[in-house]
């Protein structure tokens, strides 16, 4: 009798616990086939039962990302140490050493930052020689200390130059400007301060703004560069004379800043630039910059259609003022050559000038001393203008 008792236990259980793995388990598995979708009184055995799917989540942490991505650049970027020349001989009255960025640009140790980033000046000695006012020391990612003798400072991009006298260094790569469009994601990269680290910063690039010329007047001149990037980074995110780069650690620009309308403005000279005045020094051909000698603003579709004119693109001679001597620098080349206040400069040679190619960057491919031609929209009649650089 306890033998049958047991067994009928044992049966209920077992029934009992299948029913409750098939109400929990099986039948809101098979509520999800084809097979029950179809049949609507078997759709009723599943009605109020919630199908729970496992999912799983996963972090990335996007700093560890970052700095990993940026490994074979920091290796590029340098602390460049300007501090008083000892051979002056003159006690400073405060400590004058400054801690700026730069990046090794060649490997054979040209160094490359902007020029505000250093201290460079000359003064005279007690016997009245001239002599640089500042020495440099570089302190580059490896830990070692080189000093650097100052090459110069290019006019047009206010980029400044160094060599130190190593070999086989890691060199920065440059991003092809032309694949840079707005909304990437760029990090600003800085080693400007005493304990020789890298910091960091995570911006956008916000856009390419071919206007700006970084002369910090009102108007463009010819003889400073003209088109920069625009980014957005926070507060304290930019060191002056350090790479902006791409997540791929290619150079997209070094950043500048000037004093503009009564405060201080950053921007990144693109990398196509910065190729166009490393190229001048490894030739040794910074002081041949040309000079032209006006002040202009860039004829654009909006101001075509302000200002009535015949053109939309070029470069027009211009003075707030509507005064010749304001426009056109007394005794310079432009001055020499008859240029007009108002006169629209459309074409160096066979360059057409416009907002992609600028008045600014086509002369920079001459030298002092050049001689060229100038096509000139003049009282609506299209002129040549020779002109010696």
């Amino acid at each position: 009798m306890f033998k049958k008792i047991s067994i009928v236990i044992i049966v209920i259980f077992i029934s009992g616990l299948s029913g409750i793995i098939a109400d929990r388990f099986l039948f809101p598995y098979l509520s999800t086939t084809d097979f029950f979708q179809k049949r609507e009184w078997l759709k009723k055995t599943t009605e109020n039962v919630t199908v729970i799917n496992k999912t799983q989540q996963v972090y990335v942490k996007e700093d560890s990302s970052v700095a990993k991505l940026m490994s074979p650049v920091v290796s590029s970027v340098v602390n460049i140490i300007s501090y008083s020349n000892p051979d002056l001989k003159i006690i400073p009255s405060r400590d004058e050493s400054k801690n700026g960025t730069g990046v090794i640009a060649t490997s054979d140790g040209i160094i490359m930052t902007y020029a505000s980033a250093i201290d460079y000046d000359q003064a005279a000695d007690k016997a009245g020689t001239t002599i640089p006012k500042y020495k440099y020391k570089v302190m580059t990612a490896d830990g070692n200390s080189y000093d650097a003798d100052f090459l110069g400072v290019d006019s047009w991009s206010n980029l400044a130059f160094l060599k130190i006298d190593a070999t086989n260094l890691p060199v920065v790569s440059f991003g092809n400007f032309s694949d840079y469009n707005a909304g990437e994601k760029v990090i600003a990269i800085g080693n400007d301060y005493a304990d020789y680290q890298n910091r960091f910063s995570a911006g956008i690039l916000n856009s390419f703004n071919p206007t700006f010329n970084t002369s910090g007047g009102t108007f463009s001149v010819a003889e400073k560069e003209e088109g920069v990037y625009m980014t957005d980074f926070g507060a304290g995110g930019l060191s002056v004379g350090g790479p902006i780069v791409d997540y791929s650690g290619q150079i997209v620009g070094i950043i500048g800043a000037v004093q503009k309308e009564n405060s201080l403005n950053y921007f990144q000279l693109p990398s196509n630039k910065i190729q166009l005045a490393l190229n001048k020094v490894i030739q040794k051909q910074l002081s041949s910059n040309p000079v032209l000698g006006v002040y202009y603003i860039p004829v654009t579709k909006t101001l075509k259609v302000t200002r009535g004119l015949s053109v939309d693109s070029g470069a027009m001679v211009y003075s707030s003022s509507g005064q010749q001597g304001l426009a056109v620098i007394l005794g310079s080349p432009a001055a020499k050559a008859g240029l007009k206040i108002g006169d629209i400069i459309t074409k160096v040679g066979d360059a057409n000038v416009n907002l992609e190619n600028n008045l600014s960057t086509i002369l920079y491919s001459y030298k002092k001393g050049d001689k060229i031609q100038l096509t000139v929209m003049r009282a609506e009649q299209e002129i040549k203008v020779e002109v010696q650089l």
